[in-house]
């Protein structure tokens, strides 16, 4: 996969379920085989929390491997704004994410999974994902797509920058994609010297 020029930035987009957060997590595991991860690496990912077989909410996970709850199922003792039936940790969000989106020396991959309706409840999440898609060399991430025509203009501005490419992932294409968005980035992360070299996996 050659991207299109100036684009720099890869966020996959898809329908709930297909597959978003795995890709992300191949690519970032595919990558450590080859990098010092722990060196050019920052970011975080959502993953679902369940309990006795049902789901009872989502975690923020940094790839570091701190983890805190993003949003639970509303209920006593539970406040917060709500998205559905869960209501959102908005600073247990900002505790584990913010930090991870701060450009930092060294690092040459940013994970940011997701912008989506839960992380924009924190109101310094937008702003820290626009300064680092202005500053950091790459961004791998995730958007959703809109929900009944109801599209967020957050997630819309990103996906019209002129630095971001927008990947739509279907049970069909996920698996291949997934594969050329890898080997690119491997290329990219040898052309900057990335530690540990090794082959580019494609």
């Amino acid at each position: 996969m050659s991207p299109p020029a100036g684009k720099r930035h890869v966020f996959f987009t898809g329908q709930p379920g297909v597959g978003k957060t795995t890709a992300v997590l191949k690519i970032v595991q595919a990558l450590a085989s080859n990098h010092d991860m722990d060196a050019i690496a920052r970011g975080f990912y959502t993953e679902e929390c369940r309990a006795g077989g049902e789901r009872i909410g989502f975690d923020v996970v940094t790839l570091a491997g701190s983890r805190g709850p993003l949003a639970r199922v509303a209920g006593a003792g539970r406040g917060g704004p709500a998205v559905g039936k869960y209501a959102v940790d908005v600073r247990s969000f900002e505790a584990l994410a913010l930090p991870q989106l701060t450009p930092s020396a060294g690092a040459q991959l940013y994970v940011i999974d997701e912008v989506g309706k839960m992380e924009l409840f924190s109101r310094a999440f937008y702003p820290a994902v626009q300064a680092l898609l202005d500053e950091a060399p790459l961004v791998l991430g995730t958007v959703p797509v809109a929900r009944q025509g109801r599209a967020i203009p957050q997630v819309e501005a990103i996906k019209q920058r002129p630095d971001v490419q927008v990947i739509t992932l279907t049970r069909e294409n996920r698996d291949r994609e997934t594969q050329a968005v890898l080997a690119e980035l491997q290329r990219r992360l040898q052309s900057r010297g990335g530690s540990g070299g090794g082959s580019d996996g494609g």
